[in-house]
């Protein structure tokens, strides 16, 4: 079969918020899905090694931040392509903390909603969260970000422990890896030593002079 064919699938861009140790935390997903409305209930799959997985379970609470196509890429890289375990993964991310301990991102986010888990499933390497949103946005702001919008627009990659992740291909093309979050720049039309000093990595907002060449 086909190992791209679940490429299909229709994935939107959220950022999950969670109560960390010793602070708040978050990571991006693209594994949101609504289950139903009545009661209004959606699901989440969070890999076995991610810290978030480990704050929802003791705490049954996150909070989903649904990005918009204008939220930076750098958000993506700092909230995507860390661990909340070896710090503060929000220093650098405009948030506010709601009462029950856990973050909303306030980075050009179209809206938010806390949720309780009631109820959980495991696979073989996700957590399935099976939860019931508690409160949230009045409104809904710009477009969300589907995941093709990430990938063909921005250029982003899925993180290793992502439902989406695929290991990589043979390379043909001449690749310049990003230093900071791990961004391949791969361009058959613009080879990287023809983009300007001014130009910064589309994921992390880290500058050129960081990449380098991969043999």
């Amino acid at each position: 079969m086909y190992d791209k064919i679940l490429t299909s699938l229709s994935y939107g861009m959220c950022a999950i918020g969670s109560k960390g140790l010793t602070a708040a935390n978050a990571c991006i997903v693209n594994t949101v899905i609504q289950i139903s409305s009545y009661p209004m209930t959606v699901a989440v799959s969070i890999n076995h090694s991610n810290f978030t997985n480990e704050c929802i379970r003791r705490t049954g609470l996150f909070t989903v931040n649904v990005l918009s196509e204008n939220t930076s890429g750098a958000v993506i890289g700092a909230l995507g392509f860390t661990s909340g375990r070896d710090g503060n993964k929000l220093d650098n991310v405009r948030h506010k903390i709601l009462q029950e301990g856990v973050p909303v991102i306030q980075e050009d986010i179209c809206c938010w909603f806390l949720c309780k888990v009631v109820h959980s499933v495991e696979t073989v390497t996700h957590t399935i969260f099976i939860a019931e949103p508690m409160a949230g946005s009045e409104s809904i702001k710009g477009k969300p970000m589907t995941y093709e919008f990430y990938t063909k627009v921005i250029k982003g990659k899925s993180p290793k422990f992502a439902p989406t992740y695929l290991p990589e291909e043979e390379e043909i093309l001449e690749k310049h890896t990003c230093t900071i979050c791990k961004f391949d720049y791969i361009d058959p039309l613009i080879p990287f030593e023809e983009l300007p000093d001014s130009w910064i990595c589309p994921i992390c907002g880290a500058p050129k002079s960081v990449f380098r060449k991969m043999e």
